[in-house]
């Protein structure tokens, strides 16, 4: 489309109240503007832990900051008709369960002058409130104002399932860089935090039942997270409405594992050759022809289950790789003696004994990768939710056959691609490359080719995934951020808006501009999306 001076004076006048991020579902605004001298929030009712400390946090929050948006940057200060009275927050059930059918929903009024109400269900539907409030005041010259009252916002999200995955052992992240990401998450209303714990790389995490796990398998003392890490994070999570669901991929990417067990594995670090035994080095994976990997990986689950109390546990499943059981001595023997026996129903039964004991001993609901079901025959209880990341056919393939699913397709979710091989003797493309614009991630859509309502439903939302072959604490914020907010809106906000509209990046792009601005004030490094110039010129760095 050609930039006219009509277009660009239209998209400059978007009103300053519409930098929310993500957008709410419905949202009416005035004409006026209203005084904001001091945020007081108070709360009326019962309430627990979670929103005390919201409202302390939020109340530190808008107090401190003053935030201008780049396009505002030189329209100087509002004439202000009302003062802001203070936000009383209502919450009609006080329970802190969070889990997936939690409800997020909230309903702010902010009058031209007086009290603002935000009235809630639940306590992380008042979270949610008061990030939108959070956003709406802005900086007026020497003071603070919020344009375009009195408002009205019911929000709620279209997904329930907003989340990050986030791997901790291909490299190690301090608390304080998690902390920060949870933060980042928070501000953007995303709710799951998938802790991609351990990988072939490093055990992390401190194990009661294995503490040989961490002792050999953690990069460094320093490099573990310990059972008090653990629930510090899970509180800390709980209090900006995050769930943490851990994973523990089994039986492939598990070679860590054998630096303490190696009488249940398999192909242990084969070199040269490791390609033919692993997607990445180190090769290894769990005997599946030995009873004692079965009960290796019961007592992980059984132990972090007890550790995390989501209803959800992520149990792997994926890149499991065939050759490695078909050329171990073991599994050879096995099949000798067992004739009807094959290295596919080895892994079959073995599934079927993990997933029985996730679900029935343990009752908690199986989480798995997208090979479990599409690259093996196997029969998954019907609870089961399925993370798809081969290809953007798969979340339709999965709820076709009746199963919940949540999407990371890598052509569009994988954040960490786009930084070239990280072998050092193939100077080449990564096998996810290209790089992910926020464009390109936002540009997905996660219901396309699923027209029935009822298979529909079963799309429980997405998952940005930051792998950390190329990433670490140092490098994480502007690897996930802003890109990561463009999943937040797109499964909070959906598509399109309350009139069938379907957002274009171009007409979002000033609000992710102004949330971009808006993480880095807050401690988030967030990258840049264009030069500065193009976020104060809404429209005028588009293609003609």
């Amino acid at each position: 489309m050609k930039i006219t001076a009509s277009v660009i004076s239209l998209l400059a006048a978007i009103p300053a109240a519409l930098a929310v991020w993500p957008i709410p579902r419905t949202f009416k605004e005035g004409t006026s503007n209203s005084q904001v001298t001091y945020m007081s929030i108070s709360v009326q009712g019962n309430v627990g832990g979670v929103v005390r400390d919201a409202v302390n946090r939020y109340s530190d929050l808008i107090n401190k900051e003053s935030f201008t948006a780049p396009e505002d940057w030189n329209k100087g200060s509002v004439k202000t008709s009302g003062s802001f009275g203070g936000l009383v927050v209502s919450v009609e059930n006080s329970s802190e369960t969070l889990d997936l059918g939690t409800d997020e929903s909230y309903t702010l009024d902010i009058p031209v002058s007086g009290q603002a109400t935000l009235k809630t269900k639940t306590p992380y539907g008042a979270l949610r409130g008061l990030e939108t409030l959070s956003q709406l005041v802005v900086a007026n010259g020497n003071g603070k104002a919020i344009r375009n009252t009195p408002i009205h916002i019911e929000d709620s999200p279209a997904f329930p399932h907003r989340g990050l995955l986030f791997d901790t052992s291909r490299n190690y992240y301090s608390i304080e860089s998690i902390k920060r990401t949870l933060d980042a998450m928070s501000y953007n209303k995303m709710n799951v935090f998938h802790w991609h714990v351990v990988d072939a790389h490093s055990w992390p995490i401190e194990s009661k039942t294995y503490p040989e796990l961490a002792q050999k398998g953690a990069y460094a003392s320093s490099m573990q997270y310990s059972y008090g890490d653990v629930k510090d994070l899970i509180q800390y999570a709980k209090n900006r409405g995050i769930r943490i669901i851990p994973e523990f991929d089994v039986p492939g990417h598990t070679y860590i594992v054998g630096q303490s067990h190696p009488e249940i594995m398999s192909c242990l670090n084969v070199q040269p050759g490791w390609d033919k035994f692993a997607a990445e080095p180190p090769s290894g994976q769990l005997n599946i022809a030995k009873e004692g990997s079965i009960e290796f990986a019961k007592n992980i689950y059984k132990e972090y289950a007890a550790l995390f109390p989501d209803s959800v546990i992520h149990v792997g499943g994926d890149e499991v790789n065939m050759h490695c059981w078909e050329a171990d001595p073991d599994v050879q023997k096995y099949l000798a003696v067992n004739k009807n026996a094959t290295v596919e129903s080895l892994l079959l039964d073995w599934y079927g004994k993990l997933h029985d004991y996730v679900g029935k001993d343990l009752k908690k609901t199986a989480f798995t990768w997208e090979e479990t079901l599409f690259h093996h025959p196997f029969n998954a209880p019907k609870d089961t939710i399925v993370q798809t990341w081969i290809d953007p056919t798969s979340v339709a393939n999965t709820v076709a056959r009746g199963y919940r699913a949540v999407s990371s397709i890598y052509s569009y979710m994988y954040l960490d691609c786009g930084h070239g091989a990280w072998l050092t003797n193939w100077d080449g493309n990564s096998w996810c490359d290209p790089f992910k614009t926020w464009m390109h991630v936002y540009n997905y859509d996660i219901l396309a080719n699923i027209t029935d309502p009822a298979q529909q439903k079963l799309v429980l939302g997405s998952e940005a995934a930051i792998w950390s072959e190329q990433t670490d604490e140092h490098a994480i914020d502007p690897r996930i951020w802003p890109r990561a907010a463009a999943v937040a809106e797109t499964t909070w906000s959906g598509k399109a808006g309350a009139d069938g509209h379907v957002r274009t990046t171009g007409e979002v792009a000033s609000r992710l501009h102004a949330q971009r601005y808006r993480m880095v004030g807050r401690g988030i490094n967030a990258e840049p999306m264009q030069p500065l110039w193009c976020a104060r010129h809404p429209g005028q760095c588009n293609l003609s």
